[in-house]
């Protein structure tokens, strides 16, 4: 009983995460300019668009998100979805300038959470036989 729990529950909750990040790869949109604060962020390389998910087993749960961009520190993703300040470095001439910008929220994961989980409770149902 506890083995058929445990597997339906990795399907269940897989299927979840799959329909998650399909929601939020599709509410980027690939363009130059960039997007309005309050609505999903624009990808200008792909890298924002590199989404995964994953089931844990130890906590019978799953991760969804962003795979982490080529950075130091990795809180790009994180200041899309929040809002927040970031340092930007230009190097120009040979000059490295740096200089504090305000990014306002461009949520694009909670968004796509919370409009497939009313979708959860169907992918739970006959799962156990």
């Amino acid at each position: 009983v506890v083995s058929a729990l445990d597997n339906a529950s990795r399907k269940a909750l897989s299927k979840f995460g799959a329909f998650v990040r399909t929601t939020a790869r599709g509410s980027i949109r690939r363009r130059k300019g960039i997007s309005k604060p309050g609505s999903p962020p624009s990808a200008h390389q792909g890298d924002i668009k590199k989404i995964l998910f994953a089931y844990d087993a130890d906590r019978q749960s799953v991760i969804i998100g962003p795979v982490r961009f080529n950075q130091k520190k990795g809180f790009a993703t994180k200041t899309l979805e929040y809002g927040g300040t970031v340092v930007v470095e230009r190097k120009s001439k040979g000059k490295i300038t740096k200089r504090t910008v305000k990014v306002e929220a461009r949520p694009f994961m909670a968004p796509a959470f919370q409009k497939n989980l009313p979708q959860l409770p169907e992918l739970w149902r006959n799962q156990l036989k």
